[in-house]
């Protein structure tokens, strides 16, 4: 039993520190609010290193809890719609590959050492359908993307399905967000495209989430 206590302490540890993080992400986040669509065209056009440091900054944005539309929406101000869609997830998966491994080396080990066999059953369905589960997780736009970043580092889901998921999930919804800043001026097709994606993703997220809780309830009542 004496054993066990310093690696359970050290996991707490980490955990804690994990929160800690998150938690002055979205201070800084409050502190120095998201630039505005008119901000990052002023920043990012016709600097040469505009697409980097925009990746960068997108991406580090990523770690805290904020959303992040407005920069895709930007990204397709500036650098329209092919270059924005490329900054745009180049940008999200360096995001989400730092934030699955700052859950998975500050988190994992707590939620093994405290919930045990309780998320067994989670991490074996993540092993078998990782990429599956990833790709309809990311679909969906209203659901948070750092959480599920973070969230995805505390389970035991694969890396390369993590990533390859991710990168497939966000592509729908980022090509609408990105639409619409390249194209939101003149109110096309293209458009309402983007805007028809949109809300098709999140009903049938809003669908896929309503027949689960009540798959949930039917097991509960038998």
């Amino acid at each position: 039993m004496t054993r066990s206590l310093p690696a359970r302490h050290r996991a707490l540890i980490r955990l804690v520190l994990l929160v800690a993080f998150i938690a002055v992400a979205a201070v800084a986040v409050l502190l120095f609010p998201l630039p505005t669509v008119d901000d990052l065209q002023r920043y990012f056009t016709g600097t040469p290193w505009g697409a980097v440091v925009f990746v960068l900054g997108y991406a580090a944005l990523t770690l805290s809890p904020v959303p992040k539309n407005v920069l895709s929406i930007g990204a397709g101000v500036v650098f329209g719609f092919a270059g924005g869609t490329g900054v745009v997830v180049a940008a999200a998966l360096l995001g989400a590959t730092a934030a699955f491994w700052l859950g998975r080396w500050l988190g994992r080990e707590a939620v093994e050492a405290f919930t045990g066999a309780r998320v067994e059953k989670l991490d074996h369905l993540l092993q078998r359908r990782g990429f599956a589960a990833v790709v309809g997780v990311r679909l969906v736009p209203v659901l948070p993307f750092t959480a599920i970043n973070y969230l995805a580092g505390l389970t035991s889901a694969g890396w390369w399905p993590y990533i390859l998921g991710t990168a497939l999930g966000i592509l729908p919804g980022t090509l609408s967000y990105v639409t619409l800043g390249a194209f939101g001026a003149k109110l096309g097709w293209q458009v309402q495209a983007a805007a028809v994606v949109l809300g098709l993703l999140t009903i049938a997220g809003l669908v896929v989430a309503v027949r689960k809780r009540r798959r949930k309830r039917a097991g509960k009542n038998v």
